[in-house]
């Protein structure tokens, strides 16, 4: 996750929009507004509008979004990595539009400490309010949420930021229910968005709520995403989770992938490392931040899910491949690690011909 850029400004980036904020009329009326303002993480910046872009590419004038980047004056904002980025219009030169989908971006600040701080600026916070008053859609990604919260726009509602900050805005902000794991949660008109590259899942979903899945998986497939994610989609996966920082550790993950369709016991994992059973969920728990039966389980369902993006075997085979023994057991895990079944996720996120 970046942090503010040390040294000055890199570069500079022109506008992102496709036709000009001031002149063009909207077929359709979807004005996406982008919020800028000092330190904003660049990503943030510039991932929705590639999305909204690619939209207009796919389906030509019937997307109808336009895009523009909004900020307090039209000098140019220095974003976190040190680019520079060139406002379209200030907020003050909304004032007389409707807006059909408001996006809020974060920024970090790195402590004394080495731990990242979310930025809320209380101007910032007051203009996202103004805004969100005219608006259908409102949107936070990353650490934006702390801007969204911060205008009571997240009061009594379930929401995701980044994994870094969450305690933090659950504890400045008890009103709001903070769920750290989905890559974005929906409540109604209001969306939020885990960290970072998950703008573009976010995006993506706004896309196929307005044309529908089949123009948002072109999109996908444009971008050379992996997949289109679902919301309830887990921030982390087994290989990204944790660095392991000891030789042994990373000889029990490979240990696990390696017998993934075994049974893998704390005992057995134990004989294997060469240590007791306490000393083997200690070592997880100190090493991984989790216990060796939800590491094995988010390993299964890991593998598990390979299986069913790229290939067409059953359930029922992809259950002992992947050490479930039962698609119920394939099927409860699925429900609790990503808030779907499999039979769901191939449909929807099947990268091969059936």
């Amino acid at each position: 996750m970046p942090g503010t850029a040390p040294g000055g400004p890199l570069s500079t980036v022109s506008p992102l929009t496709t036709v000009n904020p001031l002149t063009t009329a909207n077929p359709v009326g979807r004005l996406v507004v982008l919020v800028l303002f000092e330190g904003v993480d660049l990503l943030d910046v510039t991932g929705p509008p590639e999305v909204f872009s690619l939209a207009r590419r796919e389906t030509g004038e019937a997307a109808g979004y336009e895009v523009v980047l909004a900020a307090e004056t039209m000098e140019p904002v220095t974003t976190g990595a040190g680019v520079r980025v060139l406002p379209d219009l200030t907020f003050d030169g909304l004032a007389a539009r409707s807006i059909d989908t408001l996006i809020v971006p974060g920024a970090v600040e790195v402590g004394d400490d080495r731990r990242v701080y979310p930025l809320v600026d209380p101007a910032v916070v007051e203009r996202v309010g103004q805004l969100a008053a005219r608006t259908r859609r409102i949107t936070s990604v990353c650490v934006g949420a702390h801007l969204l919260a911060a205008a009571g726009l997240l009061d009594g509602k379930r929401a995701t930021t980044h994994w870094s900050t969450a305690q933090r805005l659950a504890a400045d902000h008890p009103e709001v229910e903070v769920d750290a794991d989905p890559i974005f949660i929906r409540e109604g008109d209001v969306w939020t968005g885990a960290g970072i590259s998950a703008c573009l899942d976010l995006s993506l979903a706004l896309v196929a709520e307005d044309l529908g899945e089949a123009v948002a998986l072109r999109i996908a497939r444009q971008l050379v995403m992996y997949l289109k994610r679902p919301s309830g989609q887990s921030q982390f996966s087994v290989p990204l989770e944790q660095v392991s920082t000891t030789r042994r550790t990373e000889e029990l993950r490979h240990y696990v992938m390696r017998n993934i369709g075994e049974p893998l016991t704390v005992a057995r994992l134990a004989g294997f490392a060469r240590v007791s059973d306490r000393q083997l969920t200690r070592i997880f728990k100190t090493e991984l931040g989790t216990t060796p039966h939800a590491y094995i389980e988010a390993a299964r369902v890991e593998v598990a899910r390979n299986q069913l993006e790229t290939g067409d075997a059953t359930l029922e085979r992809i259950a002992t491949a992947c050490g479930f023994g039962t698609v119920d057991t394939l099927v409860r895990a699925f429900r609790r690690r990503l808030d779907t079944t499999p039979t769901e996720y191939r449909r929807r996120f099947r990268t091969v011909p059936a």
